[in-house]
């Protein structure tokens, strides 16, 4: 599926139909839907998730919930993540509050860096001519590389899940760079976070962007989170 989604063509003409399709239909919510919808069209699978309550507090049940508003609503995410876009349509206009996931390791995978590193290597990579796809930025200080997944190994010895989402608690553990694939999840723009101001998950390359391979990224992304957090990542367990 990974090869198909990065042969397509015509990606940002499909995606300009699909918002203009959205206008009349959609509510005043600021473009969400509109973007959640462009966000299906190219590839990327969706769920709903939890949104911020008043206090810093998450929408779920869960007392002292360690990752507010940036988990799904589901304990089914990854078999409920669709890029249906009927599907979609009933979720936003039915949780006008809720944000939305994308589950990683179908279609796509997320490099997932400290911002300031993120920045950094950005700026790298458009300077040395390299192909970057859609990128976000998370105003708790994140920044959010999408690329294509790197597929089903036919070793599966060779292959990591992604527990990050699975144990938050020990997300501060990570500093560095975070690879979410099989078994992950992501916040997809546009998400609100907890706080006072207003904190949100958006886009600073949008999704007209092709997908890149995610080891065309690696380097430049390690090396600027050395840089940055005195961290450096372990060797991931690459395939050639």
């Amino acid at each position: 599926m990974s090869g198909e989604f990065g042969g397509l063509t015509g990606l940002r003409g499909r995606l300009t139909q699909w918002l203009r399709r959205s206008g009349p239909e959609t509510a005043d919510d600021g473009g969400r839907e509109a973007l959640l919808i462009a966000a299906a069209a190219a590839g990327l699978p969706l769920a709903p998730a939890a949104h911020p309550a008043p206090g810093y507090r998450c929408s779920c049940d869960r007392v002292g919930c360690p990752t507010p508003a940036r988990h799904p609503v589901s304990f089914a995410w990854q078999t409920q993540s669709t890029t249906d876009r009927a599907q979609i349509e009933r979720w936003a206009r039915h949780q006008p509050q809720a944000n939305f996931i994308t589950a990683t390791g179908m279609t796509h995978d997320v490099l997932d860096v400290p911002l300031e590193a993120g920045r950094e290597a950005l700026a790298g990579l458009l300077a040395a001519g390299i192909d970057v796809g859609p990128v976000a930025e998370s105003d708790d200080g994140r920044m959010l590389f999408f690329t294509l997944t790197r597929g089903t190994p036919e070793d599966e010895d060779e292959w990591w899940p992604c527990e990050l989402d699975c144990h938050p608690e020990t997300m501060d553990e990570h500093p560095g760079l975070r690879w979410h694939c099989r078994g992950s999840y992501v916040l997809v723009p546009p998400a609100r976070l907890p706080g006072d101001d207003d904190r949100s998950v958006h886009w600073v390359r949008g999704l007209e962007y092709a997908l890149p391979d995610p080891l065309t990224l690696l380097e430049h992304l390690t090396d600027a989170c050395a840089r940055h957090t005195g961290h450096v990542p372990a060797a991931w367990p690459l395939r050639h």
